[in-house]
């Protein structure tokens, strides 16, 4: 099983409605597509900004703006079957589809070390990938990728959020932080015809 995020910068990009039919394609029964908030957690940060509130409700607003990047996908290729939780997930693949998923589960009531902006689409999309036991976990990002940077350097740079490398440590699976122009090596990768850089 693999856990794909997409980038949140992808949801206004052309290239997007390209990254959802190959995953509705091959990744049917084995993929579940985790979306980022993009704009909509733009306006979170905009809002915070202004009205100076806490995380919190910073952080729960920031996992609606994945959800509703999640249903901006669907809308665009309705092949991909939203789920909610572990268990629609793996109905959803035994089903032989390609799951997109709703991080509602991750909104918190009370305060929580992780509701802040250090932890990002890609840490969460990792501790999904943790929960479900995937094989595989593939970050797509619009940003220039050096294929040879190690996760933590990947981190340093910018490119993945500040907890990820930690979270990362002691994976069970090969992580590949791709560029959004690579469709024909994620292609590649889901037919078992290349290789993985990730650990």
């Amino acid at each position: 099983m693999w856990v794909v995020k997409l980038g949140g910068s992808l949801n206004g990009d052309p290239v997007l409605p390209q990254w959802l039919d190959l995953l509705a394609r091959l990744g049917g029964g084995r993929v579940t597509v985790v979306c980022g908030g993009g704009r909509f957690a733009d306006e979170v940060r905009q809002a915070q900004a202004h009205w100076q509130f806490d995380d919190l409700p910073a952080h729960n607003m920031a996992v609606l703006a994945m959800a509703q990047t999640a249903y901006l996908a669907h809308g665009i290729n309705p092949a991909l079957r939203l789920a909610r939780s572990m268990e629609e997930i793996r109905q959803v693949l035994h089903a032989g589809h390609t799951a997109l998923w709703l991080p509602y589960d991750w909104m918190r009531d009370g305060p929580d070390p992780q509701a802040n902006w250090e932890l990002t689409g890609d840490s969460i999309a990792l501790d999904l990938a943790r929960q479900l036991n995937a094989e595989h976990m593939v970050v797509v990002k619009s940003c220039a990728i050096d294929p040879q940077a190690s996760l933590a350097e990947l981190e340093e740079a910018g490119v993945l959020d500040r907890r990820f490398a930690g979270i990362a440590r002691g994976a069970a699976f090969p992580i590949d932080v791709v560029h959004k122009g690579e469709l024909a090596r994620m292609r590649s990768l889901l037919l078992g015809e290349a290789r993985s850089l990730g650990a």
